[in-house]
């Protein structure tokens, strides 16, 4: 009874099994993690300084797509306002609905009279250049600049609706990264995470890129393996004078 061999042009079964379900399971992870990431996020462009030093201006960041109500003291969300000129900007939410937003003059900012630490800001940098007080209705949201000296921000449009805040549907992402220049995950600030409701949590933004990474890494491997085998399992080329050649000279 004849056994079929194992290996064939060098490569083993198993081998080549393993190769494939590696391609497949790459293509799924990369394919996949692609698809869930346009889907759960949007790119936008940093409008203007106003987010130095954690955003420069023309930094390209992922929003994660959220509805205003999962809005959280710290983040940084990117919005449209009719007062505020109707076009996109980036911000960082201080106070949301029911709180009282202030800032002293000694430039340290208070949420509901609690001082709240902003590592964030540029050093040396007040809260705010001047103090200030506002109580906002439900549903709003108090939104400050991280380089406070040029941010045209909620302290700007006080007069314009007794409050200075926007509404929590103006929201139309979280930004959880900087994809460029700097790719970098954005933390959420510690500051804000004894006050109720606490921070946000993570978006998937880092589950998703080792996913496409992984996805590449197993796409790359398996496709590389039969070559890699095929070179491995080559029978060198008989020397010059062997006793094969000397069979019947």
């Amino acid at each position: 009874m004849s056994v079929e061999p194992r290996t064939k042009d060098g490569r083993g079964r198993l081998g080549s099994v393993l190769s494939g379900l590696a391609v497949a399971v790459g293509c799924v992870l990369f394919l996949g993690g692609f698809v869930l990431g346009a889907v759960l996020y949007q790119p936008f462009t940093v409008p203007s300084d106003s987010m130095t030093p954690t955003l420069a201006v023309g930094s390209k960041v992922l929003a994660e797509r959220i509805d205003g109500s999962d809005v959280r003291r710290g983040d940084v969300v990117v919005f449209t306002d009719p007062l505020w000129g109707n076009v996109t900007m980036v911000k960082r939410v201080v106070g949301v609905g029911g709180d009282t937003v202030a800032a002293d003059r000694d430039g340290r900012l208070r949420i509901n009279g609690e001082p709240v630490d902003e590592p964030y800001l540029p050093k040396g940098q007040p809260a705010s250049n001047y103090a200030f007080s506002t109580t906002l209705p439900a549903g709003k949201l108090f939104l400050l600049g991280d380089e406070r000296r040029n941010s045209v921000d909620s302290r700007a449009h006080l007069q314009d609706s007794g409050h200075g805040a926007v509404s929590v549907s103006s929201v139309v992402g979280r930004v959880d990264a900087v994809a460029w220049p700097s790719p970098a995950l954005l933390e959420r600030p510690a500051g804000f995470a004894a006050l109720p409701g606490g921070v946000s949590a993570p978006g998937p933004v880092a589950p998703l890129f080792y996913a496409i990474v992984s996805g590449c890494v197993l796409i790359l491997a398996g496709a590389a393996y039969g070559p890699l085998s095929r070179l491995g399992g080559r029978t060198p080329a008989p020397a010059a004078g062997s006793s094969r050649e000397r069979v019947g000279a």
